[in-house]
């Protein structure tokens, strides 16, 4: 069995041999993970007019770098801080760095933004490869509650500031007159939600450039945001993968087709795209026909769950669970979304501790969940359904 490893150190194709493809995508995403603003041009605040020869040599300005330019160790205890999987990050960046596919690759248009005021963790990145292709990439989540704030907070409300900051973000870089026409919009977990939202959102001139949009595992989007209509420009342009027990990727509304990838990870681990398979001529990842029914009875529960509540009662939800996180002795959200005896044990703990009002709505919630649960699967978690229905009764009795 192979994986993303195996593609960025065997894969020695150049895009003139091997076209951009979803493995490409996946190894993007995961360098716009990376901290660069001490390595990388900043994305410009004007538009370009000079050519491509004449705004690089300009000495004011920063010129694009390879990948190999970042590669500086007194820089890494920030270029990889508050990651999710900072090692995967730093092999991906390795490998990038080493590959003769990537070589020739420049970087730049480096933007990132964090305001835990406003609730928004963004940041994004340009690779362009001769002048055959721009690559635009978005970042995910990292491990900051503000970032998976935001996540949660498109439950309720759309567009959130990172998915606005995407759009600006993507024609910004479009209106670049010396990058080359096609464009690849991709990104990792919310960093995929980002590259969706922009190409839905963009003009449609640039709709027109873009070659493919990559959403590999990332969330959708609030019920009725976007229509069938909305996906008519990118018709055959869109590609979304998920993991077999995907979690994040199956959440809200999404008309993009969806590639089903095999992973050897269980549960939210799954969400790691290092943990897909990829087949053996490093073409693509291996993949099944459809989502396994044990996922698709989550995807149901989770849609049906959430059409029980509007927006302020899902912001009130949302505003209970960050509080319990705020009084347990999580690390971060991660900790609880993992599940199995921690995120139990995490969120019991946490419960205790919360003001009866925050309390209520969240173990409602959580009844409600299992509730919803448990019919989706054809009543097959009956007896698990009524436990832990019985422990949130417990601990936050009726009024």
């Amino acid at each position: 069995m192979m994986y993303m490893t195996d593609f960025l150190e065997k894969q020695f194709a150049s895009f003139e041999e091997l076209p951009f493809g979803v493995l490409d995508a996946t190894a993007l995403s995961q360098i716009a993970m990376v901290h660069a603003k001490d390595t990388m041009a900043p994305l410009p605040g004007k538009r370009p007019r000079a050519g491509l020869r004449t705004l690089f040599g300009r000495h004011d300005a920063q010129p694009p770098i390879h990948f190999i330019d970042m590669l500086r160790a007194e820089h890494f205890a920030t270029m990889f801080a508050s990651l999710l999987d900072p090692d995967k990050a730093k092999e991906a960046l390795f490998g990038v760095a080493a590959s003769p596919r990537y070589r020739a690759m420049l970087a730049l248009n480096y933007q990132d933004v964090f305001d835990a005021s406003r609730q928004v963790q963004f940041a994004a990145m340009t690779f362009v490869y001769k002048d055959l292709f721009t690559c635009v990439s978005f970042r995910g989540t990292d491990t900051s509650r503000v970032g998976w704030r935001e996540d949660f907070n498109m439950a309720f409300t759309m567009p959130v500031p990172a998915q606005d900051l995407a759009l600006q973000y993507l024609e910004s870089v479009a209106a670049q007159k010396h990058l080359p026409g096609p464009l690849y919009v991709v990104g990792h977990s919310k960093g995929g939600n980002l590259a969706e939202y922009a190409a839905l959102r963009c003009m449609p001139r640039i709709q027109e450039r873009i070659a493919h949009v990559y959403n590999l595992d990332g969330p959708g989007f609030k019920a009725g945001t976007f229509t069938q209509a909305d996906y008519r420009p990118l018709a055959g342009k869109l590609t979304k993968v998920v993991p077999e027990e995907s979690l994040v990727g199956i959440m809200l509304d999404s008309d993009a087709p969806v590639h089903v990838a095999v992973s050897d990870a269980t549960g939210l681990e799954q969400h790691s795209a290092f943990t897909w398979q990829v087949n053996d001529e490093l073409t693509d990842f291996v993949c099944l026909p459809g989502l396994p029914e044990s996922t698709q009875v989550t995807a149901r529960t989770l849609h049906a769950w959430l059409s029980e509540y509007d927006d302020a009662e899902r912001e009130k939800m949302v505003d209970a669970f960050f509080e319990a996180i705020e009084v347990s002795h999580a690390h971060n959200p991660v900790d609880f979304l993992r599940g199995g005896t921690k995120g139990l044990s995490l969120l019991l703990e946490a419960s205790r501790k919360l003001d009866k009002p925050d309390r209520d709505i969240l173990l409602s919630a959580a009844r409600s969940f299992v509730k919803a649960l448990s019919q989706n699967a054809h009543g097959t978690l009956g007896a698990a359904a009524s436990a832990v229905t019985n422990i949130a009764d417990r601990l936050a009795p009726e009024s």
